[in-house]
């Protein structure tokens, strides 16, 4: 199955408020909770204060704090357990959809591999004006750091 075109989406595509998908190829196949240990294993420098920034500002406007991404790997995971902040609402060796929902927005992030082919679909759905200022900054933010940790992944 060709996951970069039909890895689920939180809408179809033009009632999407963010729509970010981005493959590249590995030397070699792994599982998407293979690949999500990789990333998670190789923080990207100043991830971690992006993070921070962002939970210091949205908190403000009621926003959880979300803490960024662990580095501990996980051996397992299923349907409605979370993987850092994310809540697990598909698993399979193949295909991982993350969710996180708010009042402000829903995100829906998948990884979806197809034998060396890794991609990263990310679709997101803004309820107000504070998500969709949130989106404005971190859109571009998201698009860069997905396209760094894959380049990583492939090296």
């Amino acid at each position: 199955m060709d996951h970069s075109k039909t890895a689920p989406l939180l809408a179809p595509p033009e009632q999407l408020d963010f729509l970010d998908r981005q493959t590249v190829l590995l030397p070699a196949p792994i599982t998407v909770l293979e690949a999500w240990n990789r990333i998670r294993s190789q923080p990207l420098p100043l991830l971690d204060l992006a993070f921070r920034i962002r939970d210091a500002v949205s908190a403000r406007f009621g926003v959880r704090r979300i803490g960024g991404l662990g580095t501990a790997p996980s051996d397992g995971v299923r349907v409605g357990e979370r993987l850092d902040f994310f809540l697990v609402e598909h698993v399979a060796p193949d295909l991982l959809v993350l969710t996180e929902r708010d009042r402000h927005l829903d995100v829906m992030t998948c990884i979806s591999t197809q034998g060396a082919e890794l991609t990263i679909t990310s679709s997101v759905v803004t309820h107000n004006l504070f998500g969709r200022a949130y989106m404005v900054v971190v859109g571009p933010a998201h698009r860069l750091i997905v396209r760094a940790m894959l380049r990583r992944l492939a090296a």
